[in-house]
Formats: structure tokens, C-alpha cells, sequence
């Protein structure tokens, strides 16, 4: 096992992780203000535009929680009670029937929705660099995780999720050297995602992508507000 493979995939996660909280604690702590999705539906002047936003919005995330509840079950669950229900083969058929489907659901909302925020005049000129950025970052990752579909066709055996899943449940149980020794066999494809994603976790404090963590749970508390029409 490589230096290289030790740093990306045994120690990355943990720094990543660590960027993560530390991170997400300081914006919140000192730029609430700036906490938030920065939604752009100001900018839908037409019914189209209104049903094209509604249609990439809801593709992207129905698409993206799906695809990381799968990532965080098939992972994160260990083979002695996935088996009790599922083979490790039928486990594998069931990740790239499933991911795919919610894979394309997403990548078709995410086109659009960089479409819009690249080609729409108003849009363009209300994005940071940080909303272009995170897009293409989330497309990129997006890619390669539809070309690990394409990849694992070539071994339905179930034995490079075994690996990857490994090193899932090695990092959590923080045993790094065991983790980067799980995942060092699997192919290329398979670690720039695995790259790429813990990435997606040192670029979210510092992108919209906070708001993925907000929940407006004191709605729920505060006093009714009296809303009346002018005339």
C-alpha cells in the first residue's frame, strides 16, 4: 500500500471530516446571515420559467436523497445483516438498478439547473463563484458515480462493494490503516469518487450546500403572523 493511498483514504477522511463540523460551526456562529440556500426563484418572471425551475429543483433533490441514503445504508451496514435479507451479488444488483435510476434523476435536474444558472442573464449575475463552482463539482461527482455503475458491470460478485464498504466502516470505527488497506485494490474510477465526495465535505461549510443541515424546527414555536392584502 502505497503513502499516497494511506494519506487520501485513510487520513483525507478525517481531516475532511473535521473541515466539515469546525467549519460549519464558525459560519454559523459568526455569518448566520449568510447561512442559507440563496434560492433564485425571484428571478422566474414566467409560468415556464416557473415550471422548468420546479422541475430541475425536484429531480436534483428527489435524485440526491435517495442516492445518499443508498450510499449511507449500502455502506455503512455490515454484511452479517445485510445477509440475513440479501446476497452480496443481489446487494450489488440492487445499488446499480437503484442508483442508476435516482443517478439520472439527479444528473438531469442538475443540467438543468446549471443550465439555467449559466444561460439566464439574472441568475448569472446574482451567483457567487461558489454557486457555479459547487455545481459543477456535484456534476463532476455525479459523473463518476454513474461510471462506477458502468464499471461494476464487470464484476457482479459483489467484491469491489465489499471493499468500498469495508473502508466505510473502517473509517467510522476510526482504524484508518485498515480503511486505506480495504480500499487500495479498487479501481481508479471508484477512488476519484471516493476522493471526490470527501472533497464535497471540505467544500460544504463554505457553500450553499449548508442549508442541506437546516431545519426551520422554530417555526413550529413562534407566534402566528397576521398577513392582510392591501384594499
Amino acid at each position: 500500500m502505497s503513502n499516497v493511498n494511506l494519506l487520501v483514504f485513510g487520513v483525507y477522511p478525517y481531516v475532511a471530516l473535521a473541515v466539515c463540523l469546525i467549519g460549519s460551526w464558525a459560519r454559523f456562529d459568526l455569518s448566520q446571515y449568510s447561512w442559507k440556500a440563496g434560492s433564485s426563484q425571484i428571478f422566474n418572471r414566467t409560468p415556464a420559467d416557473q415550471r422548468y425551475m420546479r422541475v430541475a429543483s425536484n429531480l436534483f433533490h428527489v435524485g440526491v436523497l435517495f442516492i445518499l441514503a443508498g450510499h449511507f445504508v449500502g455502506l455503512l451496514t455490515p454484511e452479517a445483516i445485510y445477509h440475513r435479507f440479501i446476497g452480496t451479488a443481489e446487494k450489488q444488483m440492487l445499488a446499480m438498478v437503484s442508483g442508476g435510476f435516482f443517478g439520472m434523476l439527479c444528473f438531469f435536474g442538475l443540467i438543468m439547473l446549471l443550465y439555467r444558472r449559466v444561460f439566464n442573464p439574472r441568475v448569472r449575475a446574482s451567483s457567487s463563484f461558489s454557486d457555479m463552482m459547487i455545481l459543477v463539482v456535484l456534476l463532476a461527482q455525479l459523473s463518476l458515480g454513474l461510471m462506477t455503475i458502468v464499471a461494476s458491470t464487470q464484476h457482479l460478485d459483489g467484491s469491489v462493494m465489499v471493499m468500498l464498504a469495508d473502508w466505510a466502516q473502517y473509517t467510522v470505527t476510526l482504524q484508518p490503516q485498515l480503511a486505506a488497506e480495504a480500499i487500495a485494490p479498487v479501481g481508479l474510477v471508484y477512488k476519484l469518487h471516493v476522493a471526490l465526495g470527501l472533497t464535497l465535505f471540505v467544500l460544504f461549510p463554505f457553500t450553499r450546500l449548508v442549508h442541506f443541515v437546516s431545519a426551520p424546527v422554530w417555526y413550529l414555536g413562534r407566534r402566528y403572523q397576521i398577513v392582510r392584502q392591501k384594499g
